[in-house]
């Protein structure tokens, strides 16, 4: 974490005159942040990102992506009083956001490699503005695929590029940017995969395709010898309830906006264990 990003969130939090901490001594001082429920931990290094900032000694057993069971504790903190409670809510809310997104991640992980080994689940950019590079390295922190982290990762050619020009004309386009970057083309029937697959597009992302649908476009896509050649992502209204109808079509990457901005923050807790005189 940057410098200047812990600073812009301590300004939101504490304001021009933080009025809370500073009535408390202080003094050396001593806290534990604790799980109150199971999880998947991420947001590690934020808090001790933050800690550090605030000359807070941090000791942890844990890295992103362990798994806690409920009161197992995070960190052992000491430091300044006043630099304890005034790191408390940012570490918390990093660590509630952040492993509740890798919990949600996991879940989804068992849920599809109980029907394939390889199939991937990705998030989407559908994020939290301002921190999106950190709830996709819950993602990560859970088992999950990151996907794009800006629009300059890969080319993506969705379906309102392909309204304004066209897939062959947009995949045209696509192939004068660097070779570094790969090609997904988002299309809705069987016919524009084998198109877009056809033209070289290496990944072909089928967009709120049914299973059935997906498991046929891929059957259509092997019969023209075309299968080998792309990876095949499915998207769009997939939940935990049809995730494992999904898992069995054969797909390469299950994307799913979920993993972020429906997941469910942890409750976590931070507790002044011995203050000292």
């Amino acid at each position: 974490m940057f410098i200047r990003e812990i600073e812009s969130f301590i300004e939101e939090d504490l304001g021009y005159d933080d009025v809370s901490c500073t009535i408390v001594p202080d003094r050396p001082a001593e806290a534990i942040i604790f799980t109150k429920e199971d999880c998947t931990v991420a947001g590690i290094d934020e808090a001790v990102s933050i800690f550090y900032y605030f000359g807070i000694q941090a000791e942890t057993d844990f890295k992103d992506g362990d798994q806690l069971k409920k009161g197992d504790i995070i960190f052992r903190l000491k430091g300044g009083a006043v630099s304890i409670l005034r790191a408390e809510r940012i570490s918390l809310n990093f660590l509630g956001h952040l492993s509740g997104i890798a919990t949600l991640t996991r879940k989804c992980m068992d849920i599809a490699r109980k029907h394939s080994e390889t199939v991937r689940v990705a998030c989407t950019r559908k994020t939290t503005p301002g921190i999106r590079k950190f709830e996709k390295l819950a993602v990560a922190a859970g088992g999950g695929d990151t996907h794009r982290f800006n629009l300059s990762d890969a080319v993506m050619i969705k379906d309102n590029h392909v309204k304004l020009m066209g897939i062959e004309a947009a995949i045209k386009e696509a192939r004068k940017t660097s070779f570094t970057r790969k090609i997904e083309v988002e299309v809705e029937s069987a016919e524009d995969a084998v198109f877009a697959a056809e033209l070289g597009a290496d990944i072909i992302m089928l967009d709120n395709m049914q299973p059935d649908g997906v498991k046929e476009t891929i059957s259509i896509l092997n019969g023209k010898g075309l299968r080998e050649s792309v990876l095949i992502e499915a998207s769009g209204g997939i939940s935990l309830e049809n995730l494992e109808a999904y898992a069995k079509t054969g797909v390469d990457v299950i994307s799913m906006g979920l993993l972020i901005h429906r997941s469910r923050w942890i409750d976590v807790s931070l507790e002044i264990v011995r203050p000292e005189s």
